[in-house]
């Protein structure tokens, strides 16, 4: 039985599994409702990692909970669903918006009503992704959705924290799929060092790569790739992100 998960989208998002498909071509019926205010304020940050949303390349159009961490970063096509309520915005076909997973949306177990409860796909949206499809008064509408590909502007970006001896990595603007499956560092003096998922869109390496420059790759749930040929300098510096050159265009 596929397990049910969401996390929260600037357009928010609760919804079922990912299948590691970056575009998924059939529509899956689902409900959405909205939190924060009208600027998609209330949004900001989340369980993904992304923190401004707005500095990350997201906006406040762009983004939902949706998922656990596996699905950061993945985008979905969301249409309300006019055969099954009046409150959909107007327009034939009914509007529909692009939103990226952000956060976590928990489930809520001593409600067996709560939207984000398995086995019900639900997304949570920010209040200006729902106003582009949803009238605001009905608080919550059907909807249909699939998964698109991403697109983003730039290259991917790499905000590196941490210490000596641990680099944690938040891997963001990812385009294609969006959602990364696997990563990988590479210092000017090492071999390519798989990386593991901390947190969120967030990887972690042991390795001791202070005063080298850095190369990363990058592998996406539909098992493309990219390599980031020394996107950080040899004085790179913790708490600094560094953009690449190359994208999943």
């Amino acid at each position: 039985m596929e397990k049910a998960t969401t996390l929260l989208l600037l357009l928010s998002l609760c919804a079922a599994r990912l299948d590691g498909a970056a575009a998924q071509p059939s529509w899956t019926p689902a409900n959405e409702t909205f939190y924060g205010g009208s600027d998609a304020s209330g949004t900001m940050g989340g369980s993904c990692g992304y923190g401004d949303l707005y500095s990350a390349g997201y906006g406040a159009q762009t983004t939902a909970l949706y998922g656990d961490g596996a699905s950061c970063g993945a985008c979905f096509l969301v249409a309300c669903d006019a055969s099954r309520t009046e409150y959909c915005q107007p327009g034939s076909p009914p509007p529909s918006v692009i939103v990226t997973a952000t956060n976590f949306c928990p489930p809520n177990y001593g409600d067996p009503s709560g939207w984000c409860n398995s086995p019900r796909r639900h997304f949570d949206m920010s209040q200006p992704a729902w106003e582009a499809i949803g009238v605001y008064r009905a608080g919550v509408v059907p909807v249909n959705y699939r998964r698109v590909p991403c697109r983003r502007s730039g290259g991917v970006r790499f905000g590196i924290s941490g210490h000596d001896y641990f680099e944690l990595v938040l891997v963001s603007n990812v385009g294609g799929a969006g959602a990364v499956a696997a990563a990988w560092i590479k210092g000017s003096a090492t071999d390519w060092l798989p990386m593991s998922r901390n947190w969120g869109a967030n990887w972690q390496s042991g390795a001791y790569v202070t005063g080298q420059s850095l190369s990363f790759k990058v592998e996406t749930d539909d098992g493309r790739s990219v390599v980031a040929d020394d996107v950080a300098p040899a004085d790179w510096q913790f708490g600094c992100t560094y953009q690449a050159s190359v994208n999943f265009y």
